[in-house]
């Protein structure tokens, strides 16, 4: 939540910013950007306390405008802050309040106005009459003053008030008339309390966020099925299907379609692939690349230009070279693959002595055969082959056969013999239960 409002305050181009941390203030400080400074407020004695620690730590100057923000308003927008900067400088007001009409005010503070419609005062729901509740118009808790006014008015405040804390709203109320209301949407202004409003909050973002990338040139087929987090990148001309989540630092190349039902995360995905089904996290896919379905490609993991990763593939740490098709049913684990191989169904680098992790090298234009068993640390050379149902345990040549086997027994009339038994048995059975 904080990320997204420092975003917002980032668009504005502060001289300083600073967070008033508090409870679990180790684990905030940890998130900020470079060049984010903190305030410990010990005790949480109220809104006005809090900008009264944070104004202690910033180097500010007679003149200078402070803009005060909340930290779990994610939805708030870098333009609302430039232009209640803007109105602050442009009237020379010692404070501009940011306020909204709220469809239900229940639990704001409510913003009066004089028969005029110049500002009057901010009164808490909590301490509000009758009249005052009737108001619709309410204070967000976002404001821009001059610095040298709120150094002065933050000593003064008291604590007489139904909750005994020092509030900020009191700040504009200590000199009214030179006090400015600026409109802003009341989306922006709304906070988190609930899970409930976490959710509801994070639609909108996840909406503002596919609305950005499709108006960038991205087709997405169902925008309420598919999430994309801020960090993640898409090219003009990507198509994501339903049930598509991308996540972290994930790149999407352009012609690529993802989906239905993928997740993505910290990859970076070429031109022209098609992913779907599947699993990827920490893997590197060049152009024309086909994972799935029901693939899952662990980090490490890295397909070149045409490679394939089919059906129920896993791949960990693993280079699957141009052109190169893992089809289906396979793992490879520590293993690198040259150009045009072909891994056979039920393929496995046994990669894992129980303890330590061993590599598997597989050479140019390698065929694999079904159900193969590759006992690492092994080397397959280029055009080498292996037959299927083999247990590779030792190099193979450049161009030979590596076939390993027990020899074929055949039994005559085993077949019959069993099945003869299995009637008598069930002619008992039935004779019993008779």
């Amino acid at each position: 939540m904080l990320s997204w409002v420092l975003d917002a305050v980032d668009e504005v181009s502060a001289a300083s910013v600073t967070v008033v941390v508090g409870h679990g203030a180790d684990l905030v400080s940890e998130i900020l950007p470079a060049g984010a400074g903190t305030a410990l407020q010990a005790e949480q004695l109220g809104t006005g306390h809090a900008a009264l620690v944070g104004l202690e730590a910033v180097d500010w100057s007679p003149g200078d405008t402070v803009l005060v923000v909340y930290g779990d308003t994610p939805l708030l927008e870098g333009d609302t802050l430039e232009r209640l900067a803007h109105r602050r400088e442009s009237t020379g007001a010692a404070a501009v309040v940011l306020a909204a009409d709220a469809p239900d005010p229940t639990g704001y503070g409510r913003v009066l106005r004089r028969w005029d419609g110049t500002f009057d005062r901010i009164v808490e729901h909590r301490d509000a009459d009758e009249v005052a509740l009737a108001v619709t118009e309410v204070n967000s808790g976002m404001y821009a003053f001059e610095a040298e006014f709120l150094a002065g008015a933050l000593p003064a405040l008291g604590t007489a008030n139904d909750q005994g804390e020092y509030y900020l709203p009191d700040v504009c109320n200590h000199r009214p008339d030179d006090v400015v209301v600026e409109a802003m949407p009341f989306e922006e202004m709304s906070g988190i309390n609930t899970h409930v409003e976490l959710a509801a909050v994070g639609d909108v973002l996840r909406r503002r966020i596919l609305d950005r990338w499709m108006l960038a040139g991205v087709r997405i087929d169902d925008p309420a099925s598919t999430w994309v987090e801020s960090g993640v990148e898409l090219a003009a001309g990507a198509h994501l299907a339903p049930g598509t989540h991308l996540r972290g630092s994930t790149r999407i190349g352009p012609g690529t379609r993802v989906g239905p039902d993928v997740w993505i995360e910290d990859c970076t995905v070429g031109a022209d692939c098609l992913v779907w089904f599947s699993v990827l996290r920490g893997a590197v896919l060049g152009d024309g690349v086909e994972v799935g379905p029901y693939a899952s490609l662990r980090p490490g993991s890295v397909l070149a230009d045409g490679a394939k990763a089919g059906t129920f593939v896993e791949t960990k740490n693993t280079e699957v070279g141009p052109g190169s098709k893992v089809p289906h049913l396979s793992y490879l684990g520590d293993a690198t693959l040259g150009s045009g191989v072909n891994v056979g169904a039920g393929t496995i680098t046994c990669n894992y002595d129980g303890v330590d992790k061993h590599r598997t090298e597989i050479g140019d234009g390698v065929f694999i055969g079904s159900d193969t068993m590759l006992v690492a640390p092994v080397r397959l050379g280029n055009r080498s082959v292996t037959g299927a149902g083999s247990t590779i345990t030792r190099d193979v040549d450049d161009g030979a056969l590596a076939v390993e086997r027990a020899d074929q027994r055949e039994i005559p009339g085993y077949g019959d013999r069993l099945a003869a038994r299995k009637a008598e048995k069930r002619a008992r059975r039935e004779e019993q239960e008779g």
